[in-house]
């Protein structure tokens, strides 16, 4: 039989692909899912973690990938809406068949996402989500958070209480306030514990909605109370919100602040300017703190780099590292297990102490750090609204804990 010139050069052609397809397969390649706050009101944030993951994405690559294969991000909007996100995980474990996958910025956007990872049985990576793993005790979860230990709800306010005991005369009472969502009602459990193991009294404890647009009638209702401790647990929109309405009511507790999103990130600091003055919050790393390592500050210049063109948060200081360090994480869990199977990686992941560019971090039985890291802070000597400045450790002063600390308080809170 002859065969014809057309009919051979098909075979050819297909005797080629199957020649060049192991090739091929070997070099597709590894998939990370996520989504991501790209628009809503946790973009701030949100946009400087997907430049820093983006930047480990250019790193790793440029080292030849993970297992022989380029690594490539897939990742979509969520808008800060948490009703988006079981969609979104949905598309990218069903369609897009991600090989690994880790979740958005922000307790309330990583809650709605967990029951659908779960389902789907795969290791998930979070980025600072506050205790999501209490309700859900899912032993393939992994937070990239320094709140931890075996009380991750009570490591967020901790830092500031410590704070407020050592003051003289020591304050006693507290009033708090925070949004009607996952991210405060967790913060605010836990700070009810702490309050209360170190013998201080609630003068006032309540939830306004998200959609909050008027804070002052909030502000007045805790002002009526006279604390002398006001802890915030909010995000950022209500965190600029509450100071302005702090500010035009004359709000003077003796301690002001606590857990207050936002005011890690540069737009809003520089919006707020000398508004921060006094103010004590939170916060997880800063260059000139004493554990900072040549590392992250290394990471810190590539992305202040690239920061402006990016249009993100300027200087990087809060959320970039933990999302680099995020990825990090997973490219040692994939290496050392030798590849994506999640069994392999959960196994990985609970046994094993990970080199980051914000040091050491070894997970404990609910995923979440093994010790917490978080820092109190206090903004001091601000004036106008200049990005520059917020380079001078002088400006971001940390206070606890104590073998970190970097000044010391002005106290009582006061902001004119």
């Amino acid at each position: 039989m002859r065969i014809q010139r057309r009919t051979f050069g098909k075979l050819a052609a297909g005797a080629a692909v199957g020649i060049a397809a192991p090739a091929i397969a070997e070099n597709k390649p590894l998939t990370i899912g996520f989504s991501m706050n790209l628009t809503g009101p946790l973009a701030p944030n949100g946009k400087g973690a997907l430049l820093a993951s983006q930047i480990w994405e250019e790193d790793i690559n440029a080292k030849g990938g993970l297992l022989g294969r380029p690594v490539k991000l897939v990742y979509y909007d969520d808008q800060s809406n948490p009703s988006n996100v079981p969609g979104l995980y949905t598309k990218l474990l069903e369609v897009d068949k991600v090989d690994i996958i880790g979740s958005s910025y922000a307790t309330n956007i990583i809650a709605p996402a967990m029951p659908i990872v779960m389902q789907h049985e795969r290791t998930f990576f979070s980025l600072f989500g506050l205790a999501v793993n209490s309700e859900f005790h899912y032993k393939r979860y992994f937070s990239m958070v320094p709140t931890g230990g075996p009380r991750p709800k009570e490591s967020s306010a901790e830092a500031f209480f410590q704070v407020a005991v050592e003051q003289t005369p020591k304050p006693t009472t507290v009033a708090m306030v925070g949004a009607d969502a996952e991210y405060p009602r967790n913060a605010m459990d836990g700070a009810r514990n702490v309050i209360k193991r170190l013998g201080l009294k609630i003068v006032y404890d309540k939830t306004y909605p998200p959609n909050t647009a008027d804070y002052t009638p909030v502000v007045r209702a805790v002002q009526a109370t006279n604390p002398d401790i006001f802890l915030a647990c909010s995000y950022p929109a209500d965190t600029v919100g509450i100071i302005r309405a702090s500010h035009e009511v004359g709000f003077k507790p003796k301690l002001y602040g606590g857990g207050m999103v936002g005011l890690q990130a540069t737009a809003i600091k520089t919006q707020l300017g000398p508004l921060l003055n006094g103010i004590v919050d939170y916060d997880f790393w800063l260059p000139w703190a004493k554990f900072a390592t040549d590392e992250g500050r290394d990471f810190l210049k590539k992305y202040q780099a690239k920061s402006a063109a990016a249009g993100v948060d300027l200087l990087g200081y809060y959320l970039p590292p933990y999302a680099y360090a995020r990825m990090q994480l997973i490219a040692q869990a994939v290496t050392g297990t030798g590849g994506t199977n999640d069994d392999k990686l959960a196994e990985f992941c609970r046994k094993t102490t990970f080199k980051t560019v914000v040091g050491d971090v070894k997970f404990n039985d609910e995923g979440e750090w093994q010790e917490p890291g978080v820092l109190a802070v206090q903004f001091q000597g601000i004036s106008g609204n200049g990005v520059d400045q917020f380079k001078d450790p002088k400006t971001e002063v940390i206070l606890w804990p104590k073998q970190y600390r970097t000044g010391n308080i002005i106290y009582p809170y006061n902001p004119s």
